[in-house]
């Protein structure tokens, strides 16, 4: 149960002065629905009310705080026109506008001949200061009440700067003194306040340094933040240390036969991250482990080779892939290696149906079928194992951690489970993300894989681009050309698939399909089918085809609007060429003029095809958010820390959590209670009920 001490931080945001029904919607895409998210929202800015010149010294663009006298007041003679009113002192004067004004409300703030404090941006029009819209107009016996430091929050649209001071204003004597969860020696080297001074100071800031992420009282929180992260997914790894796993050991006669009719040795980092699977198996624990590979780097034949070991046990294994086209290239790759071992394998998706369907699920319940591939079609209800004791889920950031406990409970207690992902993660946020997992990487390509010759181009020259693949077809080689979007919308003026298609066709004839995210499964089978045969030359696609699609013959890897795609996405697809022993090409056409982060991408693409390098220069240029792709790909969303900028804080944290568990697994001493009090406020609970007395 969440303390009692954290109550009011938990109530509904519109509790808060100024938010009514209209602004409530609009908080809550912003920040949230809880008094918390408000306080997590934290400054972006600060408007320094401070500097109080006379009207001849006022500098254009700047805030400035002035006293006049009221003089002349010129109401417009059109709606169109602003209204007016001429201000002065004994330096000179200035015009102050408003647009759309009511007069009877100026008449009432700025009455003629009388003084008043203004504050607000000054701008020079046509020589001449004025200000437009003052933020304050107050009579000289309230300068007392006028702020001359406001803290500026990120906004949405139709939402005002002034509801959310107000609403912050509202919650920050809601704020509890909290028992500290930090290591006193650590807060003195780092010379951080408490926790709560430090969030009452995060939403007052006196300067622009304290809206860096290194002002102190920023450091603190995020460090709060990060710790809780790292604590919770090392808690969750305890847990499933403590449960009970199986001891599975294999003899190896499977494995044998499918190493020997592989056409190569296999890599020393496949070697050395099946050795790690196997000590994982043959331990008394469950494994959970991260193989992280490159394109191309071999990971599915590592989890083949370690599904034969708990075949050879006499167990059964299961590979959950996020898409069915990747499904069905995984059954194609490994039906072929498993019949030479002798080993039944089946495919599962959600296009099995009637008889066929209760055929597979009754072979699967009785153990005929050794391994099962699928789509999360496996973890359907009425999917049963006879003894599931080996899963593995591919592209992890696609399925959620839910999903990924509801394929091993298949399984009974004792599943264990290997998590693969093409996409190299930068370190950082394999701490961040996959935490509670031990982290095998595939960092060597197979031999005989050649470099992908990769150039850019503006998109001027695409029928430059056009007239080559008339010879790369000649020479009999197959292209991707992916577009990246289905339809044309207002917002994205994209050559859009359906059109570049109808352009290709026009040029080379039936050589040329499409495949989009729109179409019907069974209709993008037929199209890869037709490619894979070689019948379809030119394969017009949309980023449907970015992970496991794998055609050895397309060696042209064409990408238009280079620039909408981020690092990971770009080298995604150069990924789907190079698997045969030829030459291979990618070309990216864009738009020019370049930004400076596309410029940047475009040229890490040219120097290098190591994705652990790419991954780490994208979490830079992009930062983590994004880093995957999409918001929710699994990555924790972090309200306060900044991990790219925070790297340090996060490997302390990593630390910190670490010693934590080692000495209080089940947080019961002070110190323990009060990281208990942390691990709510982050809304890490699910940590909490792992905890033996908790």
């Amino acid at each position: 149960m969440r303390p009692e001490i954290l109550f009011p931080l938990f109530a509904p945001a519109r509790s808060l002065p100024g938010i009514g029904p209209r602004l409530e919607k609009l908080v809550e895409k912003l920040a949230g629905t809880k008094v918390i998210d408000l306080l997590w929202h934290l400054p972006s800015g600060l408007i320094d009310r401070r500097s109080r010149p006379k009207i001849a010294e006022v500098r254009d663009g700047e805030v400035a705080t002035i006293e006049v006298t009221v003089g002349l007041h010129i109401p417009p003679r059109t709606k169109r026109l602003p209204y007016r009113v001429h201000v002065f002192d004994e330096t000179g004067e200035m015009q102050i506008v408003f647009f759309n004004p009511r007069p009877d409300y100026i008449a009432k703030t700025m009455p003629e001949g009388e003084r008043r404090i203004l504050s607000g941006r000054v701008e020079f029009y046509q020589g001449s200061p004025q200000m437009t819209h003052p933020d304050h107009i107050v009579p000289l016996d309230e300068l007392k009440d006028l702020p001359l430091l406001e803290s500026v929050y990120p906004l949405t649209a139709g939402l005002p700067l002034k509801s959310i001071q107000k609403a912050v204003r509202g919650a920050l004597p809601l704020v509890p003194d909290l028992p500290e969860w930090q290591n006193g020696p650590w807060l003195k080297a780092q010379r951080w306040g408490p926790w709560r001074p430090s969030l009452l100071d995060a939403h007052a800031p006196q300067s622009a340094r304290d809206v860096e992420p290194s002002a102190p009282a920023r450091a603190r929180l995020a460090y709060d933040e990060l710790l809780a992260n790292q604590l919770a997914l090392g808690l969750v790894r305890l847990r499933m240390r403590r449960l009970p796993g199986r001891s599975i050991e294999g003899d190896g006669h499977l494995r044998w036969k499918v190493e020997a009719a592989l056409p190569f040795a296999l890599t020393g980092a496949q070697a050395r991250s099946l050795a790690e699977i196997d000590a994982d198996m043959k331990s008394q624990h469950r494994m959970l482990r991260l193989l992280q590979g490159d394109v191309g780097s071999g990971k599915t034949v590592v989890a083949l080779l370690a599904m034969l070991t708990a075949v050879e046990a006499g167990f059964q294994a299961a590979m959950m892939a996020p898409t069915e086209i990747l499904a069905r290239q995984h059954y194609a790759t490994l039906a072929p290696l498993c019949e030479v071992a002798g080993v039944r394998i089946e495919l599962l998706t959600g296009r099995e149906k009637g008889k066929r369907r209760e055929d597979l699920l009754g072979a699967a319940a009785s153990g005929e079928v050794d391994i099962l591939v699928g789509t999360h079609a496996l973890f359907q209800e009425d999917v049963a194992f006879r003894a599931l004791a080996f899963a593995v889920v591919d592209e992890q950031h696609r399925f959620g951690v839910h999903q990924r406990l509801m394929l091993t409970s298949k399984g009974g207690p004792g599943t264990d489970v290997l998590v693969m992902t093409a996409t190299p993660i930068p370190r950082t946020l394999t701490l961040t993300a996959y935490g509670d997992m031990d982290v095998s990487r595939l960092d060597e390509k197979p031999p005989g894989r050649k470099p992908v010759d990769t150039r850019a181009l503006p998109l001027e020259r695409l029928e430059d681009v056009v007239s080559s693949l008339n010879r790369a077809i000649a020479g009999n080689a197959q292209v991707y050309w992916v577009c990246p979007l289905v339809e044309e919308s207002d917002e994205v003026d994209a050559a859009a698939a359906e059109q570049r298609y109808e352009h290709l066709h026009a040029v080379f004839g039936n050589i040329v399909g499409l495949v989009h995210g729109r179409m019907k499964p069974v209709d993008k089978d037929a199209v890869m089918a037709r490619f894979e045969s070689g019948e379809i030359r030119i394969l017009v696609a949309t980023t449907v085809i970015e992970v496991g699609v794998n055609v050895p013959g397309a060696t042209v890897m064409v990408i238009e609007h280079a620039e909408r795609f981020g690092l990971a996405q770009l080298h995604q697809l150069r990924g789907r060429v190079g698997r045969g022993g030829d030459k291979s090409s990618c070309l990216l056409l864009y738009q020019a003029p370049l930004g400076e982060t596309a410029a940047a991408r475009i040229k890490i693409m040219r120097e290098t095809e190591d994705g652990f390098r790419i991954a780490e220069e994208d979490l830079r240029l992009r930062g983590a958010g994004e880093l995957l792709g999409t918001r929710q790909s699994g990555l924790p969303n972090f309200r306060i820390a900044d991990i790219e900028e925070q790297k340090d804080l996060l490997a302390a944290a990593h630390d910190d959590a670490r010693m934590i568990i080692e000495r209080d697994p089940d947080l019961e001493s002070e110190r323990g209670k009060a990281l208990r009090i942390l691990l709510y406020l982050f809304e890490r609970d699910e940590a909490i009920r792992y905890l033996r007395s908790g």
